[in-house]
């Protein structure tokens, strides 16, 4: 018996095409690829050019027959739906399938297909093509409703019976994280609160639920009956959900109920809102107390503001003492945030005319020194219509609470680097609505718990403010960080249709 070298090379025998006569590799049909190719197409019947459907209004493409699903251009859903359009493509195996790249506005979009078939003799050919679709224009069937007239199933109002719309701004930032307004048909702002329509009642209702989440609020059904097929049983209702927010806003001063005061660890009757969320946060100036109210809890025993914020007085602080912990009273819970300090201020509009002086305790030690301005309600000479408030001991009721420090606010402006966004276009019309909306902008940078749950975005547009020229005073301005903001990305172009444009 021969045994080859180590170092010999084994040949592979080569056949002649049988129909060009090159040498190949032998298969089991003796042809080469190329004339495989010419005599057989395993993309046959698979059409190379299809049109598919895009609604302009709620940017969602047709699924024959009649779904509309909502794809995003190079998405997955996108690729599903162009790939049903294409038949006869179950009779190969498909390897691939991507986008080719095409301009937005082209109303094109390209797929790259790889499939593999078996031929002649159990040959397996794998082939790549093109498959290139038009984009039309329809209005779906629940745009066309719309446009026909004002078409909604569900309706929900929200209301505040309060003169300022801090906590629709907030809402407003929950809404636009958590996208509860993209299923609206309309929103429409109204005196004292919004109204959102919907197609369908399980979106109205969706909204509803979100609200008892985020905000303390009560809500209220109402349905009227539009159409009805007796024989078949069938009604179509319009629902109407009346959404009441409590009437308390951040930095209101409020005076409770005794019997809700004891149910709060025994806390001062009179109290200041720190922040409005879920529910509504107070703090006992006198003594640091904390206390949280639930909606259920208010509507049980409700109370409302003693003033506006547009009612309150600016003072100067004269002089300031910080209360020592042995002095303070024994409660619990406590916040941990604020300082008790006991004050002397004047009023500002009093400054050169006498020199009367109001003392009075204070939860701001960690944010005031002597010579700050601050605002705050002056009950002694104050018109308070509260029954409450009148049934308290006189003895009890100080002269001066201090709701919060003022800043410069031309400094902050300068130094404010980001923003929001909005729903509507100008969420400010009005001069006294855009000092409203400036305040809300100071309670996110003075408070880090009150905005955590938005988002806020870089300002492109502002550029950075050279550290070398600020004085003390801009130093202790209260800023949000860069690690709290998010960049402004625009991920839809804003000129394929008004539902992609997010106002700014």
């Amino acid at each position: 018996m021969d045994y080859l070298p180590e170092n010999a090379t084994t040949s592979v025998g080569t056949v002649l095409c049988c129909q060009c006569g090159i040498p190949i590799t032998p298969n089991l049909s003796n042809m080469c690829v190329n004339c495989i190719r010419t005599h057989v197409d395993i993309t046959e019947g698979i059409p190379k050019q299809c049109v598919i459907y895009f609604c302009r209004k709620c940017e969602r493409y047709l699924q024959p027959p009649s779904n509309w699903i909502a794809a995003q251009l190079e998405s997955k859903e996108l690729l599903a739906i162009c790939l049903k359009k294409l038949k006869e493509l179950n009779r190969v195996t498909l390897i691939d399938a991507g986008f080719i790249w095409t301009e937005p506005h082209s109303q094109r979009i390209k797929l790259k297909l790889t499939i593999q078939k078996e031929i002649i003799n159990n040959a397996v050919l794998q082939q790549v093509f093109v498959v290139e679709y038009t984009v039309n224009n329809q209005i779906c069937s629940d745009c066309q409703r719309i446009e026909a007239k004002d078409f909604w199933r569900a309706l929900v109002q929200i209301r505040q019976r309060t003169q300022h719309k801090k906590t629709f701004y907030y809402l407003e930032q929950l809404l636009l994280k958590h996208n509860m307004h993209q299923n609206t048909v309309n929103i429409k702002p109204i005196h004292g609160g919004l109204d959102f329509y919907f197609a369908g009642k399980q979106e109205g209702r969706k909204l509803v639920d979100f609200l008892l989440l985020v905000v303390p609020c009560r809500y209220q059904t109402a349905q009227q009956l539009i159409s009805m097929d007796i024989h078949n049983n069938i009604a179509n209702y319009k629902t109407t959900f009346s959404v009441e927010i409590v009437p308390v806003c951040k930095d209101n001063v409020v005076c409770l109920t005794k019997k809700l005061a004891h149910s709060l660890g025994n806390i001062s009757q009179i109290c200041v809102v720190i922040r409005v969320t879920k529910s509504i946060h107070l703090i006992d100036p006198f003594t640091l107390q904390i206390a949280e109210v639930s909606s259920t809890v208010f509507w049980r025993e409700p109370f409302e503001s003693l003033c506006n914020p547009n009612q309150l007085t600016e003072y100067m602080v004269m002089e300031i003492d910080v209360v020592l912990p042995r002095d303070q009273p024994k409660v619990t819970p406590v916040s941990n945030k604020h300082t008790l300090v006991e004050v002397y201020v004047a009023r500002t509009a009093d400054l050169g005319k006498n020199d009367q002086q109001y003392y009075c305790r204070t939860h701001l030690g960690h944010t005031l020194k002597t010579g700050d301005l601050v605002l705050g309600l002056h009950l002694a000479t104050s018109n308070v219509n509260n029954n409450i408030l009148n049934e308290m001991n006189p003895d009890k009721i100080p002269d001066v609470i201090l709701v919060k420090k003022v800043y410069n606010r031309s400094r902050r402006n300068r130094r404010r680097n980001w923003k929001l966004r909005h729903v509507f276009n100008n969420p400010v019309e009005s001069t006294s609505d855009g000092a409203e909306y400036t305040e809300f902008l100071e309670d996110l940078e003075e408070d880090d718990a009150y905005r955590q749950n938005i988002n806020i975005f870089k300002d492109s547009t502002k550029t950075p403010v050279d550290l070398d020229d600020l004085d003390v005073e801009d130093e202790s301005l209260p800023q949000i960080s860069l690690q709290e903001m998010l960049d402004d990305l625009t991920l839809v172009d804003p000129t394929v249709g008004e539902g992609a444009k997010m106002l700014e």
